[in-house]
């Protein structure tokens, strides 16, 4: 089957590696050229983690995790580094303790300086190396024929001589298939200096999506982010962090990790592709299979989602 894949992000490669694999011929189009910092996937990190509230999702991590050690073993480097994660959620907030216990996995109760509510540290958690594990899915597709061609926007779906287009262009996706429920916002992200290496952390808000969270960033320290505190954004547009999320972080980071300096060494922005109750669009249209992994969290399920786009492609 001759597939296209639109998109080089985290989830086209991985689509492109599942495709290759199972035998299908794929290209794959991206606009800009590879390790480019206008999207959703570039950065040396991302959180991996099992603990969500629900339990659909902690199984998918868990999917997830399976497949992140097989292409470990597949290209021979270490993509994940464990480090643990610890959740935080307060008084009156649902964590993930119920739907990490009804998936089997491990977690226990813990203690936070400072904190005032209910914390768990989940040992199957820390980071993707993000830069590297997305060089990993693309060399093992092109291993396998995959064919990548840089430097090359599509416009129109139509034009592309495949039997089947996979369209994972993260926050261009509306620009191809204008009716896709989500929409295009950009964060803001600090990076602080911090020796060695340590836990994520998640701190739950009081609804829905909101939160802080950091993590290690190697060769930096520490990334920390707000969830959810973008605003829409062209993905063709220039723009800057915003300093109001800015203050806000090196005040969390300041409350939460006394030892890090809360002068951020940097400050960056990455786009976030949101749908309003943060699912994944991965559904087949025709011969188009959209494949709108988003909402701010999809990284760490790239292995899963790669191996759902190739199923849906394959009918």
């Amino acid at each position: 089957m001759r597939v296209a894949v639109v998109g080089a992000g985290i989830n086209g490669v991985a689509a492109a590696y599942a495709l290759a694999r199972g035998g299908d011929e794929v290209t794959l189009f991206e606009q800009f050229r590879l390790g480019h910092t206008r999207g959703s996937s570039h950065g040396a990190a991302r959180i991996f983690r099992l603990a969500y509230p629900e339990a659909e999702w902690v199984r998918l991590a868990q999917e997830s995790l399976a497949g992140w050690r097989a292409l470990e073993e597949d290209c021979g480097e270490a993509l994940l580094e464990l480090n643990g994660l610890v959740e935080l959620a307060p008084p009156g907030v649902e964590g993930s303790r119920a739907a990490l216990e009804a998936c089997g996995a491990r977690f226990e109760e813990t203690a936070f300086p400072g904190f005032d509510g209910f914390a768990l540290f989940q040992p199957d958690a820390g980071i993707v190396r993000a830069d590297l594990a997305h060089r990993a899915f693309l060399e093992a597709a092109l291993r396998r024929g995959a064919r990548l061609v840089e430097d090359t926007r599509v416009d129109h779906l139509d034009a592309l001589e495949a039997d089947v287009v996979v369209v994972t262009a993260g926050p261009w996706v509306r620009s191809l298939i204008p009716d896709v429920p989500v929409t295009p916002v950009r964060e803001t992200v600090c990076y602080f200096a911090l020796d060695g290496a340590t836990p994520s952390v998640i701190e739950l808000g009081t609804e829905r999506g909101e939160g802080f969270y950091a993590l290690h960033e190697p060769d930096v320290g520490l990334k920390a982010g707000l969830h959810h505190s973008g605003t829409p954004a062209d993905p063709d547009g220039e723009g800057e962090p915003d300093p109001t999320v800015v203050a806000l972080l090196c005040d969390w980071v300041a409350a939460r990790f006394p030892a890090v300096d809360p002068e951020p060494l940097r400050v960056d922005t990455c786009f976030y592709t949101n749908a309003d109750d943060e699912r994944f669009v991965l559904e087949r249209r025709g011969r188009v299979v959209v494949g709108s992994a988003c909402s701010g969290h999809a990284f760490k399920f790239a292995p899963a989602v790669g191996e759902r786009l190739a199923a849906l492609a394959r009918g």
